[in-house]
């Protein structure tokens, strides 16, 4: 079994402190397998901003987390026009990770990165073909026991975001994406970008997408927030490739408490979704 611990959307430029700090003391608590940050780890991809999410990133790597992170929108350029284009990530790769697309592998999990983020559109994402001949190539040797999981900053299927049934746009090329998804055999599909709390079967939004299960954080730090959602970050345990339970550990104003709790299971067809009623910590 793996201990995830999923964020996203941080926005250093745009954060908390208090908040920020409380991530820090509640990881060290709960000692993860590996933290994921599914992109935004700056609000306006200056200097002084990645700084601060380089130094975060290794108080966590000190603490001895492996960490797994991809860009975001916001870490490219928006103001700067010559930067967005002509180098549109080169401060993420100086001061967070060269690595585009990250690979992680212990026994019990396979977690792979790509980078959806692009200077052609301000908030959307698009995911390109070298991208989705990856997806195959790094799952292909995995063992099949292992939980396969895919992060991204933008979704890869439409999601829900707001309360009158409207759904977001896909990621670019998310035909071709889905398909890829779905023929190596990807379980989890973890992404962030709308600052809210979401998980669902593929199937149920796409009907060629194979056996995953998509698992949407909120922002975890950021002032920046939408739909009436505070502060949350996911927190995982893949079991096994086919029982997964997530909670979602919520700031409630002076502290991160435990939030929904739901286990899924794969029956061969599909995952379905159980609340876990018993008011427990998600920790061992």
């Amino acid at each position: 079994m793996a201990r995830i611990a999923h964020l996203s959307d941080i926005h250093f430029g745009a954060h908390d402190p208090k908040i920020v700090a409380a991530t820090e003391d509640w990881l060290r608590e709960r000692q993860p397998d590996l933290v994921i940050i599914s992109g935004d780890l700056t609000q306006r991809a200056k200097v002084e901003q990645f700084r601060e999410a380089s130094a975060y990133l290794s108080r966590l790597r000190a603490a001895g987390f492996p960490t797994l992170v991809v860009p975001g929108n916001h870490d490219v350029p928006l103001y700067d026009v010559v930067r967005r284009f002509a180098a549109p990530l080169d401060r993420y790769k100086r001061f967070i990770d060269d690595d585009l697309c990250p690979w992680f592998e212990n026994d019990d999990v396979a977690v792979l990165g790509i980078n959806t983020a692009r200077s052609m559109t301000i908030k959307d994402g698009r995911i390109n073909r070298d991208q989705i001949a990856m997806v195959g190539k790094r799952f292909a040797a995995v063992a099949p026991a292992k939980t396969r999981i895919l992060v991204t900053h933008h979704p890869l299927f439409a999601m829900p975001i707001g309360e009158g049934g409207e759904l977001s746009e896909a990621v670019g090329r998310h035909r071709d994406a889905v398909e890829a998804v779905a023929e190596a055999g990807v379980h989890l599909a973890l992404a962030g970008h709308f600052h809210r709390t979401y998980a669902e079967a593929a199937l149920k939004m796409v009907e060629t997408a194979g056996d995953v299960l998509v698992m949407q954080a909120g922002t975890a730090t950021s002032t920046r927030l939408r739909n009436d959602e505070l502060q949350s970050f996911n927190w995982i345990h893949a079991r096994r490739f086919d029982e997964v339970e997530l909670q979602v550990i919520a700031w409630d104003g002076t502290q991160f408490k435990r939030g929904s709790h739901e286990r899924f299971t794969h029956d061969g067809n599909i995952w379905a979704a159980q609340t876990v009623i018993e008011q427990r910590d998600l920790q061992k």
